[in-house]
């Protein structure tokens, strides 16, 4: 999956033409606010995990970090994050492009709480150079079957 796949999923919402693509690297938190001149915080950085075979991605404001006591108590076991070609194979991106839309099939999407403090938020879409200015409300729409959670807490902070 690329930026094109994602273009072509978006095309049902008729956000398409809103994908914006860079110039320069936007793979990581801090490269992405600089590309898109906001707050490292209103990027939508989406984490991938394994939880016994099952793909999960978890779409957080990007000054947060997973809590792991947040998330062993919702979903029952410690987080084992997806490394390296796990993550091309079981969610059909490339780190630094990995996105909510247009993932592989059975993937699950979980949006944290810490994203609805902004008006608007900017997940990739598919490559290490593209994002997308959404509402929280069309995050959801976007990813059909998505779920709200609160997994995660402000970097730098204790839990």
């Amino acid at each position: 999956m690329d930026v094109n796949d994602v273009r072509a999923y978006l095309d049902r919402f008729g956000s398409s033409s809103r994908v914006r693509e860079f110039p320069v690297s936007s793979a990581t938190v801090e490269l992405a606010a600089k590309a898109l001149g906001t707050e490292e915080a209103r990027i939508a950085k989406t984490i991938s995990f394994d939880l016994d075979g099952r793909t999960l991605l978890i779409v957080a404001a990007g000054d947060t970090k997973i809590d792991n006591k947040k998330y062993k108590t919702f979903f029952g076991k410690k987080a084992c994050m997806l490394r390296g070609g796990e993550v091309v194979d079981r969610t059909g991106f490339a780190p630094g492009g990995v996105c909510p839309f247009a993932a592989v099939s059975g993937v699950e999407v979980y949006l944290d709480e810490s994203l609805r403090r902004f008006p608007t938020v900017f997940p990739a879409c598919g490559s290490a150079n593209s994002a997308i200015e959404v509402t929280p409300s069309e995050l959801e729409e976007f990813t059909p079957g998505s779920k709200w959670i609160d997994v995660c807490k402000t970097a730098g902070t204790e839990s």
